[in-house]
């Protein structure tokens, strides 16, 4: 009984880490701007542009001046492959 309990937590366990995905970030500040794709916000001396779309929930009233805390997600947009540089050659030996 007892190694059944820690086979099922095991797999719990896994189960929870594999379903989890990528990392959630999060960022508050007041609102600079609202437009329909994009908000951006005001976290420290820095102005966050973070995207959205009609998929994004909102919570309360998104205007101008209002703090809010946004959370979000990176996600790769483009992946380019650059050629490696060639490894210098080995020294040659001297006879």
């Amino acid at each position: 009984m007892r190694k059944s309990i820690l086979v099922l937590c095991a797999i719990l366990f896994l189960s929870t880490t594999v379903v989890a995905g990528p990392a959630q970030y999060q960022v508050t500040g007041p609102v600079l701007e609202v437009r329909e794709d994009v908000i951006v916000v005001q976290k420290g001396t820095e102005k966050w542009e973070i995207a959205r779309d009609k998929a994004s929930p909102i919570s309360g009233d998104l205007k101008v001046g209002a703090k809010v805390t946004v959370y979000y997600i990176m996600q790769a947009s483009k992946i380019e492959i650059k050629e490696a540089p060639n490894p210098p050659a080995p020294p040659t030996k001297k006879k």
